[in-house]
């Protein structure tokens, strides 16, 4: 039997189990942390920094800090609100995310995350950065304007599908996703059943033949917000 770990988050006593990491305790208590980076079906690696708590007081990554008997955590505080605003609102500004026109509209974690966090439009100027397209592949579109640099693809890639179609390279503002070929998307061996085209969170990574298949009304936050998944599986 997995040892019990009792802390407390916003006031409110949690159970977890060793080896937990703050998120995963949470998501099991009903009490939802946003998150970016972070899928329950790859490694966390604390990349995004949107599920920032203050443990005991100190800045830390939910998704990968393990849970101590104890310890005493922050996760709604206005100071931790104003920073994910303000991350959410950076990465709308630093990429070309027109949500109207966007096939994940609706069914978009970055989308469904600002309107959760009260954000309507960003309050820093638009960057309108030069990205690529590519439609190479027959079966998967790239669209690099809406990439958050997330990391899920190039994990889901590497170490699901054991392929590394996708990686980072650049720096800083310079940094951006590459593919493992020469060209293009289609001179890679990704495949449409790959865990990588499954895990955007975003519209960057999009199955052909699927664009606005759900109707406006039925897609994945029309109706709830972002989290009530986990809010409400303990109700």
């Amino acid at each position: 039997m997995s040892e019990q770990i009792t802390f407390t988050m916003d006031g409110v006593q949690i159970k977890g189990k060793a080896g937990q990491t703050i998120l995963e305790a949470a998501d099991e208590a009903g009490v939802y942390i946003p998150r970016l980076c972070y899928h329950p079906d790859l490694a966390p690696h604390g990349s995004c920094r949107v599920c920032t708590v203050l443990v005991n007081g100190k800045p830390q990554a939910a998704c990968t800090q393990p849970i101590t008997e104890g310890m005493i955590v922050e996760n709604e505080t206005p100071e931790l609100k104003e920073h994910r605003r303000n991350l959410i609102d950076m990465l709308f500004i630093e990429g070309n995310h027109f949500c109207m026109f966007c096939e994940k509209s609706g069914n978009c974690e970055l989308q469904a995350i600002a309107y959760r966090l009260g954000i309507l439009s960003p309050k820093y100027p638009y960057l309108f950065p030069k990205k690529d397209v590519d439609s190479s592949h027959k079966d998967i579109f790239l669209d690099l304007n809406r990439c958050i640099l997330c990391g899920r693809c190039v994990e889901a890639s590497r170490d699901v599908d054991g392929k590394g179609v996708f990686e980072f390279v650049g720096r800083s503002i310079e940094k951006k996703l590459a593919v493992n070929a020469e060209a293009n998307l289609k001179d890679t061996n990704a495949a449409v059943t790959d865990k990588a085209a499954d895990v955007c969170p975003v519209g960057t990574i999009n199955k052909k033949g699927t664009a606005f298949a759900i109707p406006i009304g039925q897609r994945l936050y029309d109706t709830k917000p972002i989290g009530s998944e986990i809010e409400n599986h303990k109700k």
